[in-house]
């Protein structure tokens, strides 16, 4: 078999007719994390896991994924998607596995702009990046006592062209159409150097603690069988990948396959970074623990005052590699739009707490709303409600 072209590394088969899966195939030299990568930027464009089929022999790898949109008003960008994909994918080179070059940064522009404030301001910028494919790396907004909002957006552009004119223009005009004649001022350049919780778990979330994970050498001789049964959520198989990407675990062979009572099977055929089984009793425990920890809680979403005010927070963790989970922003600010909640003021930062480094997202909410922020009901139902969407339940 020879070795594929670049336009044949992935490939992205749309359904035949409207909600059917798209088949998303990947066919190329393999790496470690590789999976996780994958399965980020797939989250990142709003699509859903339904199935997957994954087969590696150590060198070269092959993925079958089916998707589905998570919203029928999703516009779907394939071919975006598909440069995406393939930009993460080792070249199909003999001389790659000599000379493998380290994962490039993207640089970091500061997106400044001052509007009037209304609700649901925050969501409809943050659709906007989204659809413009720019990632939000940190946020700080303010809101001012005469109605107008402050907003500093450090952001990355996945597509690599914010460094010219057309691409720094396309963006402002995007943002100023949706801010109409709210717009005070819109300003876009390079960042500056400056640049640089217990949780109770609803009804809903106790179908989390059935998470069973075990570990069988019996199977193969030279592989150990990961076996997951777990309550189905969006992002799952991202979780699964970022755990044992960052434990430096390599899937040779994988199936993703959902339950219809809302509970799905994942069966892993794995190696440590060495190519051996995980024999060792405190190895096979510590990875047992981490991902029975990821499916229970890859998130949190908390509710506490801060002063007077009220604060919703919500944290994930972050890969070794820096990247945080996609699209924590656009779904929390679609929850509070909805709940007809303004936001006072917003950040995002990392922090580090239990030797891992979480990204952690700050809303100050306006008490001037339809909820009551005193009360323990009202809180539990935001709660509930943003879990329940980043949750994709």
């Amino acid at each position: 078999m020879g070795v594929p072209g670049d336009d044949d590394v992935v490939q992205i088969q749309e359904g035949r007719n409207p909600g059917e899966p798209c088949v998303i195939t990947v066919n190329c030299p393999d790496k470690t994390g590789l999976g996780c990568d994958i399965c980020r930027i797939i989250l990142e464009f709003g699509l859903y896991i339904t199935k997957g089929d994954v087969s590696t022999d150590g060198i070269w790898c092959y993925i079958v994924l089916w998707v589905v949109p998570r919203s029928a008003l999703l516009c779907m960008r394939w071919s975006n998607l598909k440069d995406r994909l393939q930009a993460i994918c080792p070249p199909c080179l003999a001389s790659f596995y000599f000379n493998q070059q380290p994962t490039r940064s993207f640089p970091v522009y500061l997106l400044k702009f001052c509007c009037l404030d209304r609700k649901g301001l925050l969501h409809d910028v943050t659709q906007v990046f989204c659809e413009l494919e720019l990632t939000l790396q940190k946020v700080k907004v303010t809101t001012t006592p005469d109605g107008r909002v402050l907003d500093l957006f450090f952001i990355t552009d996945n597509m690599e062209l914010m460094h010219t004119k057309n691409r720094q223009d396309e963006t402002c005009k995007r943002l100023q159409a949706v801010l109409q004649d709210s717009c005070i001022s819109c300003e876009l350049q390079l960042a500056g150097p400056e640049y640089e919780c217990n949780q109770a778990l609803s009804s809903d979330m106790r179908k989390l603690r059935k998470t069973n994970v075990t570990l069988d050498n019996s199977i193969s001789p030279a592989h150990t069988l990961l076996q997951i049964r777990c309550a189905d959520h969006k992002g799952l198989l991202y979780d699964t990948m970022r755990a044992l990407k960052d434990m430096n675990m390599k899937i040779l062979y994988g199936r993703f396959s959902p339950r219809i009572t809302g509970y799905c099977d994942l069966d892993l055929f794995i190696q440590q970074k060495d190519g051996k089984k995980i024999v060792d009793p405190e190895k096979q425990s510590a990875l047992c623990s981490r991902l029975k920890l990821e499916m229970l809680h890859p998130l949190r979403v908390i509710i506490a005052n801060r002063g007077p005010d009220t604060e919703l927070v919500v944290a994930n963790p972050v890969e070794l590699s820096g990247k945080g989970r996609p699209r924590v922003f656009y779904d929390v600010t679609f929850v509070l739009k909805a709940l007809g909640i303004c936001i006072f003021s917003a950040e995002i930062g990392r922090r580090s707490a239990s030797e891992r480094e979480w990204e952690v997202y700050r809303f100050l909410l306006d008490e001037n709303c339809e909820f009551q922020l005193t009360s323990i009901i009202a809180r539990n139902q935001i709660v509930d409600k943003v879990r329940r969407t980043l949750m994709g339940w």
